[in-house]
């Protein structure tokens, strides 16, 4: 406990002193208006069916990281057997669980034409949590090791889709082994982090969601962060089992709720590890510039919301231009009024998006 203390604040004093109940939380709570409680979500008939019983194909778990702190065991799923290869990096908190309506999408419904891989971070899910201090680095070092491991090794044969943290562990990944990537996609993601008020009252918030407080504030409070009200207050859009949730929002409650209730999936130690990581994570331009040589332009993609209050679209921006930019070929992909999970907020036209830089990319080459 004395380390998870002096870790949080190690990230507390990176932050200047902010007001914790922020302007935004307020407005888009008030926008979105009444949802589910706590107890109305548990109650709900389709709540046990909130994670799809998606079957894999593959599923272990492996030794990563040894001589490097461990080894410990990193947890994973490949679902599909098709010759396009995905691989999909999940952001800070989140499991491989939240990808599950891309491994649907992509590793079953066209299971023939797509391999899906999901895994689980260091510090999450499945996958062990060891106290140390995490950074993106080791994060991308733990996936050449799965990649190796699954045995997706061939120049130019891996797609790689990263959200948030899990853009900035894509961007190691890439400078770690740029010629076996196919297409570099970036999702809501940073080089690093300026200071931006919201991004950073957002991260001393997540900070303090592990601390006691009433889970519905704390659901509440990611919510704001991460989605924009427009798409909170909609019905469920997502396919049911028993019966919608009414609205998104609560939908999303939902798959929070399964994963803090999931016995030691998410703690407050492999939480704040991965916030270390994601809090310091940096490159600067001139690496990302090596990181864009390396991979080739052509071959990356940049996409933002306007309205994502977690990684504030300034980032989206710097990161697109220190890239090199829409002129020297990086697909610029940015959506007015969108938050920061992309993948729940426009499925149908991510995966359009996503399957549009597989074909486009494959065409290339190696």
């Amino acid at each position: 406990m004395d380390a998870l203390r002096k870790a949080s604040g190690q990230l507390q004093s990176y932050l200047p002193s902010l007001e914790l109940n922020q302007e935004h939380h307020r407005r888009i709570n008030e926008q979105i208006g009444e949802q589910l409680s706590v107890d109305e979500v548990l109650q709900h008939p389709e709540f046990p069916h909130v994670n799809w019983d998606l079957k894999p194909d593959r599923k272990e778990r492996i030794d990563v990281a040894a001589g490097r702190g461990g080894p410990f065991k990193l947890s994973y799923e490949l679902h599909g057997h098709g010759v396009k290869k995905i691989i999909w990096i999940m952001g800070l908190g989140g499991y491989m669980k939240t990808w599950q309506r891309q491994t649907k999408d992509f590793g079953h419904t066209e299971g023939n034409k797509y391999s899906s891989l999901v895994f689980d971070n260091r510090g999450i899910g499945e996958s062990d949590k060891p106290l140390l201090r995490y950074t993106t680095f080791e994060m991308a070092r733990d996936v050449v090791e799965l990649l190796n491991h699954v045995g997706w090794t061939e120049e130019r044969s891996v797609h790689v889709v990263g959200i948030s943290m899990g853009g900035m562990i894509a961007q190691e990944l890439a400078l770690q082994i740029p010629t076996r990537i196919c297409s570099l996609n970036f999702i809501s993601t940073a080089s690093r982090i300026v200071r931006t008020l919201p991004y950073l009252e957002n991260i001393r918030n997540r900070i303090n969601l592990m601390w006691p407080k009433a889970l519905g504030d704390q659901i509440s409070k990611v919510k704001a962060d991460c989605y924009s009200a427009q798409w909170l207050k909609k019905p469920d859009e997502t396919e049911s089992v028993v019966k919608p949730f009414p609205t998104n929002g609560d939908r999303f409650a939902a798959g929070e709720l399964t994963k803090r209730m999931t016995p030691g999936a998410f703690t407050r130690q492999g939480f704040l590890c991965q916030l270390y990581a994601a809090g310091f994570h940096h490159k600067s331009a001139a690496q990302l510039k090596n990181l864009a040589d390396a991979v080739g332009r052509e071959r990356i993609m940049v996409l933002h919301g306007t309205e994502d209050h977690m990684i504030d679209f300034v980032h989206g921006k710097m990161l697109l231009a220190e890239l090199g930019g829409e002129e020297s070929g990086v697909t610029r992909s940015f959506h007015d009024g969108m938050g920061h999970v992309a993948p729940f907020e426009i499925r149908q036209k991510f995966k359009t998006i996503i399957a549009e830089r597989i074909e486009k990319t494959e065409r290339m080459g190696k």
